[in-house]
């Protein structure tokens, strides 16, 4: 059993995304991170950055409970568990870790604060706002020239890029990218929306 701390964001949705995909059994635990619940001592055991998501295996290495945060550790825990959605092949196993690695330092972080300074800041700057907007569709470019060479964000085959991407992809109007300006973006995101495992992720919690 997964014990599964998260709430209704991006980074958590990945999580839920990759177990339904795995098909692993787990539990949830919301973390309301509105109410400042993600520095409760609890779940700072779990997550000691206090951020989430977070999981516990109850059967981990050894058999023995383990602990894991920060997504892109989690969905390489997670493949490693099950052998699932990361490749066997050195080179395509790399190419899929390098693409989780550019949505986890850009695809994510860059996209968070448009989110912020658009959406959510007391004060409208729009030094931050053209600033991180600008690297958010510079980003969208990226992804939509790797999707014209490749099927999936790793490469031929589906994998944790993928799932650590679409999340973040999926709140692209708070981004105020329009997916028809990048097409390979909109028919890969077509793609995942299509699978049944995203639809229950992404409904978590």
């Amino acid at each position: 059993m997964i014990e599964l701390y998260t709430w209704a964001t991006p980074n958590g949705r990945k999580i839920s995304i990759m177990l339904e995909e795995c098909g692993l059994p787990y539990s949830v635990h919301k973390v309301d991170i509105t109410k400042n619940q993600q520095f409760t001592p609890d779940f700072l055991k779990v997550s000691p950055n206090n951020k989430i998501p977070g999981i516990v295996d109850t059967d981990g290495p050894g058999g023995q409970p383990y602990a894991c945060f920060e997504s892109g550790a989690i969905l390489l825990y997670l493949a490693d568990k099950t052998n699932r959605f990361l490749p066997a092949d050195r080179a395509r196993r790399f190419d899929a870790i390098q693409w989780l690695m550019w949505q986890m330092g850009g695809f994510g972080p860059m996209l968070g604060q448009t989110h912020h300074f658009v959406r959510f800041a007391s004060e409208q700057v729009p030094y931050a706002i053209k600033r991180f907007s600008d690297e958010t569709r510079r980003l969208y470019g990226v992804l939509d020239k790797r999707l014209g060479a490749v099927e999936w964000c790793g490469g031929a085959e589906y994998t944790i890029a993928d799932i650590a991407t679409y999340p973040w992809a999926a709140r692209h109007e708070w981004h105020k990218i329009d997916l028809a300006e990048f097409p390979n973006v909109r028919r890969w995101y077509d793609q995942m929306g299509q699978r049944p495992a995203v639809k229950k992720g992404m409904s978590v919690p």
